[in-house]
């Protein structure tokens, strides 16, 4: 069972592009969500995490202040909002829900659910 990542695109740097996150089969609803990112020849890296409720979010340092996540519990949707979108930005996107609390939350493998994710390119 997967989360299917959806409205990635091409942007030009300073853009706005809003991803979502779904879920058809609930089978994560209950959970906290996390987005990652992989570019070509680089690791998988957390970009912000929400938990259930919704009330707590978290962004890596590379996000803050230009990304939002949130999520609609009753749509069983996660979004994320990026804005000010740089080239550095470039990666494929992926969402997956939070089922080990022993690990950091940044850690992909704290993570399961991964689909094929959706690809943000930035142009300069």
């Amino acid at each position: 069972v997967q989360l299917q990542a959806s409205g990635g695109g091409l942007v030009q740097a300073g853009g706005s592009l809003r991803l979502s996150c779904a879920d058809s089969g609930r089978t994560f609803s209950s959970y906290a969500k996390g987005w990652f990112r992989q570019a070509p020849g680089k690791e998988r890296e957390f970009v912000a995490a929400i938990n259930w409720e919704g009330d707590s979010t978290y962004y890596a340092d590379s996000v803050k202040g230009r990304f939002t996540i949130s999520r609609d519990n009753a749509k069983n949707t996660v979004s994320l909002q990026m804005s000010g979108l740089k080239p550095e930005d470039t990666a494929n996107y992926y969402c997956a829900a939070r089922t080990l609390y022993q690990i950091d939350y940044r850690n992909p493998n704290a993570y399961a659910g991964w689909g094929q994710g959706t690809q943000v390119t930035v142009s300069s």
